[in-house]
């Protein structure tokens, strides 16, 4: 797909704003055709116009993901309007911070369809589509919290744990298929995005990272690679690794230490405001950007996903390494002899 001469058709979801806006940047460097998904009207705009300065074309679809039949009749316009579609990113989510008991299921439910099933839906529309060309990409946005859940987002990591099971099922079937379309996942750290302006909570201090996040163009270099690449899971942030490898060996654990600490430790200093906007059922007004309130603490680079990224050529240059070695060590011991 990297060697395409024209220029991508890219599907995107929760593309106004967070990291769904830096993907859609990332692709737009591409001069890609992007349909672009997301229910905030003011963002998507945002979103399109910088698409365009970039030399892409945009095709604004505002819509809720939780609703199937409007996802599956956006591939159709897209489709129509820029042909058949090469990349799909599912990114939408939205997020509730409270303990279990305080949330009423209406909420459960709706952190569930977006998150969730928003990436289901986005899918099945793709597959429907890419499945009898025999190509194309979809990319799972998944998180740290598809492995590791945490106190005050067990809707959120329930939803992020369903979409990892998801994509080992929906591998195994295309395998099946000898199917040459790819679905990868992208797990993410936390990420400096609205994202902790706008979700709903009923704790008393502002929502914020459990720990400092990364800025929102790392994860988009991330999953703009996945979608060119046939990488299963590319896992972002030595963060991602800690918490994937942490649970795996110590679970027992981390569920007392995070009962200890994650509770203060996703809450900031400031109280939550009487008159605070959460985008669980309507989107918040205004074109909100890729960044939240945390640039002064952001990680701005990720070794650890370079090192991902570039493993082959690493391997290679090691194998080099050491045929040269060898050879060197070879000669020096035939001289000398």
């Amino acid at each position: 797909m990297s060697k395409q001469s024209r220029p991508p058709v890219v599907v995107i979801t929760g593309a106004s704003a967070g990291v769904g806006r830096a993907v859609v940047r990332e692709f737009a460097k591409d001069k890609a055709r992007i349909g672009l998904i997301a229910r905030g009207r003011d963002g998507l705009k945002g979103a399109a116009r910088e698409v365009e300065e970039a030399g892409g074309e945009a095709l604004i679809l505002p819509l809720d993901v939780a609703d199937h039949q409007a996802v599956d009749d956006a591939a159709s316009k897209v489709e129509d309007k820029f042909g058949p579609i090469d990349i799909w990113v599912n990114v939408a989510f939205a997020g509730v911070l409270s303990r279990f008991t305080d949330m009423t299921m209406e909420d459960y439910e709706r952190v569930t369809k977006v998150t969730y099933l928003g990436q289901v839906h986005g899918t099945y529309a793709a597959l429907k589509r890419m499945m009898p060309r025999n190509k194309g990409s979809v990319v799972l946005v998944g998180s740290a919290l598809a492995y590791r859940g945490i106190p005050l987002q067990s809707a959120y990591c329930g939803a992020k744990h369903a979409i990892q099971g998801f994509h080992d099922s929906i591998r195994a079937e295309l395998f099946h298929a000898k199917s040459d379309v790819h679905v990868s996942m992208v797990q993410l750290p936390g990420v400096n995005t609205p994202q902790f302006d706008w979700i709903r909570t009923n704790m008393p201090m502002q929502p914020k990272p459990a720990s400092p996040p990364y800025q929102p163009e790392i994860p988009a270099r991330a999953i703009h690679y996945a979608a060119h690449h046939k990488r299963k899971s590319v896992k972002v942030g030595w963060p991602t690794l800690e918490a994937i490898w942490g649970d795996r060996f110590a679970s027992p654990l981390l569920d007392r230490y995070l009962g200890a600490t994650a509770f203060k430790g996703q809450q900031g200093k400031q109280p939550v405001s009487a008159d605070r906007k959460d985008n669980l059922y309507e989107p918040v007004a205004g074109d909100h950007g890729a960044h939240g309130r945390f640039d002064d603490t952001a990680k701005t680079s990720s070794p650890q996903l370079w090192l991902t990224m570039h493993r082959n050529q690493i391997g290679l240059g090691a194998v080099a390494g050491l045929v040269a070695g060898a050879a060197g060590l070879f000669l020096s011991q035939r001289r000398s002899a």
